[in-house]
């Protein structure tokens, strides 16, 4: 029998991690001088009461959606992708090559062969820690951590040899032809008279990541493959006795991993920038921990976690430009978060068991 029902450990767990770090977060603020109510309206109001803060908000939430979707698929089967960094930017890099050496016709064309490149390429880069991990015995956060690197340095070395324009200063490709571009929100839901979205970077990707969504929760619970990635997750031995092999099945879960990460690139380079630049990741692959453990490791746990970390990215950016709370106190916020729904999450689930706990013994 489950100490507490699904519905707690899915919502209320989460929920009350979440109060704990905002009395924190309110009490750091204090500290600083400033007005934690005035701080958090001013956060609400620059990324919710506004299309354009919206705007911010979402494209914020679409690069987390891809990421945690990564972690959380790895999670399944009891490994730590921390990788989603390096696997984003060769992604990129597949984006890349994809739009500026294939002329495309249309945007829709051009975005089905970005998504099979960033997908191939995010998949290939995972695919190394992943045999290691199978064949190898090789620690999966100590390989992936690894590969963040090399994949950083490869890119550099990309963009400054090989695609940087004759002439240009800075590590970047040239810009994508424009029958590559995406249409952003504020193309797709401006009118005559209402101009929506302006200025902001949120595109037509942000859809491409909730069918990500849909896409992993029926490959995880509704195939044979989740199942086997699954049973692989919750028992190893199990799953040799029902005749999975853990090696095949590590090798294609970060397969799947590395294609989600790379699949954030979508975003970044395609939607965003239109051109592949050296740091368009971001910081995203490290928070997609963060939204897989607070969205335990389910799709739809995924999708609202990345809304409420898309929501602290742009909430914070307001916060640096109106009041004299540094950006960087976001990151503490952050870390707060991650601090409550992972190293500490069973301060927070413990009592909870035990209440509903003694709740079943009194109605027994």
């Amino acid at each position: 029998m489950d100490r507490m029902p699904h519905w707690a450990d899915a919502v209320l767990v989460p929920l009350i991690s979440l109060l704990l770090a905002a009395i924190l977060s309110a009490l750091v603020i204090i500290g600083i001088g400033e007005d934690p109510i005035a701080a958090f309206k001013l956060m609400v109001d620059g990324a919710l009461m506004r299309s354009s803060g919206w705007g911010y908000t979402l494209y914020y939430a679409t690069n987390f959606i891809f990421t945690g979707l990564a972690v959380a698929v790895a999670f399944h089967a009891k490994m730590f992708n921390i990788g989603g960094e390096g696997q984003a930017m060769i992604g990129g890099l597949g984006v890349a090559l994809i739009c500026l050496f294939i002329p495309w016709p249309h945007w829709t064309l051009a975005l089905l062969g970005s998504t099979v490149g960033a997908a191939l390429f995010g998949a290939a880069w995972a695919y190394i820690p992943g045999y290691l991990q199978a064949r190898r015995g090789s620690h999966i956060v100590i390989t992936t951590i690894m590969f963040n690197f090399i994949a950083a340095a490869f890119l550099n070395y990309v963009l400054v040899n090989l695609l940087r324009p004759s002439g240009a200063m800075d590590p970047a490709s040239a810009r994508f032809p424009e029958s590559t571009h995406l249409p952003t929100f504020n193309e797709m839901f401006s009118t005559a008279e209402t101009a929506l979205f302006r200025g902001a970077p949120a595109n037509v990707t942000f859809f491409i990541a909730l069918l990500a969504c849909l896409a992993v929760w029926l490959l995880m619970w509704r195939t044979r493959l989740g199942y086997e990635i699954r049973a692989l997750g919750h028992s190893e031995s199990g799953a040799l006795y029902a005749g999975i092999s853990p090696v095949r099945i590590t090798i294609i879960t970060m397969l799947i991993s590395g294609a989600l990460a790379g699949l954030m690139a979508l975003n970044t380079t395609q939607g965003e920038s239109e051109r592949l630049i050296l740091n368009a990741t971001e910081g995203a692959g490290f928070i997609g921990i963060a939204v897989a453990l607070m969205g335990r490791s389910h799709p739809v746990g995924v999708l609202f976690a990345a809304l409420l970390f898309g929501f602290l990215y742009q909430g914070g950016a307001e916060l640096a430009l109106w009041t004299n709370i540094p950006r960087e106190l976001i990151i503490v916020i952050q870390a707060l978060v991650i601090l409550f729904t992972g190293a500490m999450d069973n301060m927070v689930r413990a009592p909870l068991e035990r209440m509903f706990l003694a709740l079943r013994r009194k109605e027994g």
